[in-house]
């Protein structure tokens, strides 16, 4: 079965040329890991980028069954740009299928801790302090992990600063972050 694959450009428009690599190059992606159904690649031209460098922007998410991985690259070409987040998903490929099918004895795998989340995109505009608008709003599955499989997780969808998950072992909804110092911290909720 192809893999279906659906290119999004932002702030330009996608020619011809562009389209057939951007499709020739992500159509191979499902001969790297079997379940692969679908690929979203998104572009956009940050024309109001701080640095040249940072200009055009390509983010690959891969969705499959109990698959979901995202990498996102950044440079002043967009084929640059894009070819980095492919290689980026690559080796993020690579990791989820080591820890999914060399598992280590009787160990449960990643592939069924996957969760479905992006992360969030707010803007606010403030015209008075109380009048805030909410751009984006998104919805994801929470599947049971441990702490230990939301932290591989975290890092499988490139989430830097916060990963959000159902803690199997608490039986509630749990946000793990990175702190300052490169650690880890937890943050454990309960209903009042």
């Amino acid at each position: 079965m192809a893999i279906k694959v659906f290119v999004k450009a932002n702030g330009f428009t996608v020619n011809d040329r562009l389209d057939e690599y951007v499709r020739s190059k992500a159509e191979k992606l499902d001969r790297y890991i079997t379940g692969l159904e679908e690929a979203r690649i998104e572009l956009t031209n940050a024309q109001n980028a701080k640095l040249a460098t940072d200009r055009f922007v390509a983010q690959i998410t891969l969705h499959g069954k109990k698959i979901l991985l995202r990498a996102e690259e950044r440079a002043e070409d967009i084929y640059v740009a894009y070819d980095a987040a492919l290689d980026k998903i690559q080796r993020r490929i690579e990791r989820f299928k080591g820890k999914r099918f060399r598992g280590k004895g009787d160990r449960t795998s990643l592939g069924e801790a996957a969760m479905e989340m992006m992360e969030e995109e707010i803007s606010a505009e403030l015209e008075d302090e109380a009048d805030v608008v909410i751009a984006r709003r998104k919805k994801f599955v929470l599947y049971p992990m441990d702490e230990y499989e939301a932290v591989e997780q975290m890092k499988l969808l490139g989430h830097e600063n916060f990963f959000i998950f159902f803690n199997m072992d608490t039986n509630s909804v749990n946000v793990l972050y990175t702190r300052r110092d490169g650690t880890y911290g937890l943050i454990e909720t309960d209903l009042a």
